[in-house]
């Protein structure tokens, strides 16, 4: 039993990085890392030590961030003029910062599915035979995903940079 603990304990960081991608916010990401730790330990007899522990959390993972977007109602709480007060308004003006932010926008366009696959394959370095696994779809649908996404992304970036910049004043 503490084997199974300590294994999943070290696919903890992987798991919060891929639910910080997946919704953008570190404290809902964390709730989602909570919950999916509680699931795996409850449902800890599923779990038949055949295949990879990894695809069965990120599967758990993505799982409880689907249910917890159906369940989710978006919501807007008006700032207070305290709030709005004290957020930084300077844009950074670091060119990898500014790249980073816009491959996070684009890939904020994505269609959900596609974002998902894109994120697994290129943030978290899994093969598309996990993917598949921890999605519960075919593999030529991943492939599939995949390659849209990234198409997408490639005209998303072309259409950014096709855009006329602003010249800074020296």
């Amino acid at each position: 039993m503490d084997d199974l603990r300590w294994t999943i304990a070290r696919q903890m960081p992987h798991l919060r990085r891929y639910a910080i991608a997946l919704t953008r916010n570190r404290d809902e990401a964390d709730d989602l890392v909570q919950d999916c730790l509680e699931r795996a330990l409850r449902k800890r007899h599923l779990w038949r030590r055949r295949g990879n522990i990894r695809s069965w959390l990120f599967r758990i993972l993505y799982r409880t961030h689907i249910d917890h977007k159906r369940r989710r109602r978006p919501t807007t709480v008006p700032a207070s003029s305290e709030v709005i007060d004290h957020v930084d308004a300077q844009a950074p003006d670091q060119e990898p910062r500014l790249e980073c932010r816009n491959i996070a926008e684009a890939l904020d366009r994505l269609p959900h599915d596609q974002r998902a696959v894109i994120l697994l394959v290129a943030l978290e370095g899994m093969s598309y035979d996990e993917v598949a696994d921890v999605m519960g779809i075919p593999i030529g649908t991943v492939r599939s995903r995949l390659s849209r996404g990234r198409e997408s992304l490639r005209q998303l970036r072309a259409s950014e940079t096709a855009r006329p910049r602003l010249r800074s004043v020296k």
